[in-house]
């Protein structure tokens, strides 16, 4: 079975954003839906705080494993929303560098939003994602 994802660029639209403007799904597919991943380590504690970077990768390290557990990779996400708490535009991209990196060739379309204040004592970051798998 192909993937179910379809990630179509704009032309007509600036090429300047790194993800797609677009994502579709086939109708035969399983939509996944995650909490937000934060940066937390197996003990419930917050790592790296005041780190954008460990935090998005500790992020990004967890957002994966959710998805492993409904049979999903990050090449399955449709569409992500990425939460920074900072109103410092250095920090969002920071952050931006660590999740696009983390998708590689995948580039789904996201939301980026600074924030005044994430749900964990010292929580700088945190991404929730919509996937999708064939349906069985």
């Amino acid at each position: 079975m192909s993937h179910p994802v379809r990630l179509p660029h704009v032309p007509v639209l600036s090429d300047v954003a790194e993800y797609a403007y677009l994502a579709t799904v086939d109708p035969s597919a399983r939509l996944l839906f995650t909490a937000g991943a934060c940066p937390l380590d197996a003990d419930g504690q917050t790592v790296a705080p005041g780190d954008y970077t460990a935090q998005a990768r500790q992020v990004m390290a967890n957002l994966t494993t959710a998805l492993a557990a409904g049979s999903a990779t990050l090449t399955d996400v449709v569409k992500t929303t990425v939460y920074v708490a900072s109103s410092r535009r250095d920090d969002l991209v920071t952050v931006w560098e660590v999740v696009r990196d983390a998708f590689g060739d995948h580039d789904p379309p996201s939301t980026l939003l600074g924030v005044a204040v994430l749900g964990y004592a010292d929580q700088l970051v945190e991404v929730e994602a919509i996937a999708t798998v064939p349906a069985s």
